[in-house]
């Protein structure tokens, strides 16, 4: 008798759980982060692995810049508008190789094979033909479509040609492609569109895993592909994601904070997603020998960039990636007198506003 009184405490304790869960952050992380520490004690499974190896094998296609533990690049590869690394005076090229082609790869993967509509093309009023830089100029805005439509005027198929190539190389550049990326890498690895949201933004499927967090604790998660973690106490594996916020309002709040805004947003059932300047990279490799981590992100200073990581001894990672400069005795260069003086602790390429870790479940 007693051992069934027990039973049925237990089993009401469980049932109420998740509900206080969801109106007490202390307890909804709590529950979070066991779900994320159970989960991370496991080996990657088949799709984690398949997503690592998709996202190295494009960004040994592409052949990208790559940046060491210290937040340096030490190999500066291919851009987004390149034909080739270098392309003076060899034969004629092999289509593919140029990087803008690998980002249209991308886009058609997201949006079929006419994607011109997605795609933006800015300018500045006057500026093609305006000298002084001192001039305030107005942001102008088209599509690629509209671009492609008025090179398709040119009788001359060459001069056709050359005008699209030129239009769709603005249109990659002025068009981020930092989620495209990452939602092909995801498609190409065999995960469906009822598990992950494919998308030109990565505040989509981050806001998915905060949603898919707050579902598995009512046991109504479904099977999404990600969950959302706190960043700093969940170890990485392999086909995870690792996002950082660029929010200006946001810069001088810490990740805890900026997760706790985002479950709040859900929790309210609110259609406000402020927390919208946001970038992602895949988990490539962990390395628990040397405590690094390896993630390969899109649009990347241009190009599609490998990232080295540091991990704590237990495998975590510590959201401050501070670099190791020498001091500013080390600049000497003057800055243009608009400038405030950089901070040597800012030198690190991998110092960004890591602030989530989206775990394959």
């Amino acid at each position: 008798m007693r051992a069934l009184i027990c039973a049925i405490v237990v089993a009401l304790g469980l049932a109420g759980y998740p509900a206080n869960a969801q109106t007490n952050p202390a307890a909804f992380w709590k529950a979070v982060q066991a779900n994320c520490d159970a989960t991370a004690k496991k080996p990657p499974g088949d799709t984690g692995r398949r997503i690592a190896q998709t996202a190295i094998d494009e960004f040994k296609l592409f052949d990208g810049h790559e940046i060491d533990a210290g937040g340096r690049l030490f190999h500066f590869g291919l851009t987004e508008a390149e034909h080739e690394e270098d392309d003076g005076g060899k034969p004629p090229a092999i289509l593919g190789h140029a990087g803008w082609q690998q980002v249209m790869k991308y886009w058609r993967a997201l949006y079929g094979n006419d994607p011109g509509d997605k795609l933006e093309v800015r300018g500045y009023r006057d500026a093609s033909n305006f000298t002084p830089e001192t001039q305030a100029s107005v942001l102008l805005r088209t599509t690629a479509t509209r671009l492609l439509k008025a090179a398709d005027t040119e009788q001359d198929p060459v001069q056709r040609e050359i005008l699209r190539e030129a239009a769709i190389r603005a249109a990659v550049i002025d068009t981020p492609w930092s989620a495209a990326f990452v939602s092909y890498v995801i498609g190409q690895s065999g995960v469906t569109a009822n598990a992950f949201h494919f998308s030109n933004a990565h505040r989509t499927y981050i806001y998915d895993a905060f949603a898919v967090s707050a579902d598995e604790l009512s046991h109504q998660a479904g099977n999404p592909l990600y969950r959302a973690c706190p960043v700093a106490t969940t170890k990485p594996r392999p086909g995870d994601l690792i996002c950082e916020q660029r929010e200006p309002t946001l810069a001088d709040v810490n990740d805890k904070d900026v997760r706790e805004r985002i479950r709040q947003e859900l929790d309210g059932k609110s259609e406000t997603h402020s927390v919208r300047r946001t970038h992602c990279e895949v988990v490539a490799r962990i390395d628990a020998r040397a405590r690094r981590m390896y993630t390969i992100g899109g649009n990347v200073a241009q190009s599609i960039t490998a990232r080295q990581l540091y991990l704590r001894r237990n495998l975590k990672f510590p959201a401050a990636q501070k670099g190791r400069c020498g001091g500013s005795n080390r600049w000497a260069l003057e800055l243009p007198a608009a400038k405030a003086p950089r901070q040597p602790s800012k030198c690190s390429l991998n110092d960004k506003k890591w602030f989530v870790l989206l775990q394959v479940r």
